[in-house]
């Protein structure tokens, strides 16, 4: 027996005989909502919160220093604003 001609597969040919879809089309246009309850608005606050305060150093090193250097001048410590301190001081404590 002899074969006179095998034909091979044609990539192109089965391209061509594809029937392309439009996925546009097929896919429906609709709109997704979500919503956030209260109470996970205020554990997100929170979060975020506790967050910034990790975050930020207890002690300004840098306005201590500023403070040790203006204790040390003795003019600095006048009277007046010793008064004034203390008003303050007095003031926050609500006396």
């Amino acid at each position: 027996m002899m074969i006179d001609k095998i034909s091979g597969v044609n990539p192109l040919n089965n391209l061509q005989n594809v029937k392309r879809s439009n996925v546009a089309e097929s896919l429906k246009t609709g709109s997704d909502e979500i919503t956030v309850s209260d109470e996970a608005k205020e554990l997100a606050e929170s979060f975020y919160l506790s967050q910034v305060a990790a975050e930020t150093p207890d002690v300004r090193e840098d306005l201590i220093e500023q403070v040790k250097l203006k204790i040390q001048d003795p003019n600095y410590l006048n009277p007046e604003r010793i008064a004034a301190t203390a008003d303050r001081i007095m003031s926050a404590f609500g006396l």
